[in-house]
């Protein structure tokens, strides 16, 4: 009997040892609550900041291309869109005389279509083709590209044409003007 209470003394203790030293039970799951933050960007324009034609005689044309502009819209908008729009200076040499003029009507400007583009809506040209091109101007702007729906971020690219009429009475020299794009 004395063994019977000592293998049974033995066993109890050994049970409460095991009790005793099992690891705590573990939850089968856990969840963490996780946040991050989409910030308010710009809408911008880039266009290159300097352009040279090429040459032509006086009752004739110049046509050349500006360089890439970008449109780039970080606005992360629930509805993105925007237009890009494009004035002119007079374009003047010498001591700026009428013959030393150029204005900014007698330049077309055709935007081609885009280049690049990232993003969802809908890109359109302002002039797809040579045949759609439309004279500048100082006062009025005119649509380069524009971006319809959509939603977030988007870029679009493209490369302009202008095509100078030079007036029969131009006088030689190196005409300078700016041509501005803006985006809105």
């Amino acid at each position: 009997m004395r063994t019977a209470k000592i293998c049974l003394a033995g066993a109890a203790a050994a049970a409460m040892v095991g009790v005793l030293a099992a690891p705590a039970a573990a939850a089968p799951t856990d969840t963490t609550t996780t946040t991050f933050e989409v910030l308010v960007g710009t809408l911008d324009i880039d266009a290159p900041a300097a352009a040279d034609l090429g040459d032509g005689a006086p009752g004739g044309t110049i046509t050349g291309q500006l360089g890439t502009v970008t449109v780039t819209d970080s606005r992360g908008a629930t509805n993105a869109s925007w237009v890009a729009s494009v004035t002119a200076t007079v374009f003047q040499t010498g001591g700026a005389s009428p013959p030393e003029t150029v204005l900014p009507e007698e330049i077309n400007y055709w935007s081609g279509p885009s280049t690049a583009s990232t993003g969802d809506g809908t890109f359109t040209p302002g002039q797809a083709a040579a045949g759609d091109a439309d004279p500048l101007s100082s006062v009025t702007p005119l649509t380069a590209f524009t971006h319809s729906g959509g939603t977030g971020g988007n870029t679009a690219s493209w490369n302009p044409t202008l095509v100078v009429n030079v007036p029969l009475d131009s006088i030689a020299g190196v005409y300078t003007g700016t041509v501005t794009h803006s985006v809105a």
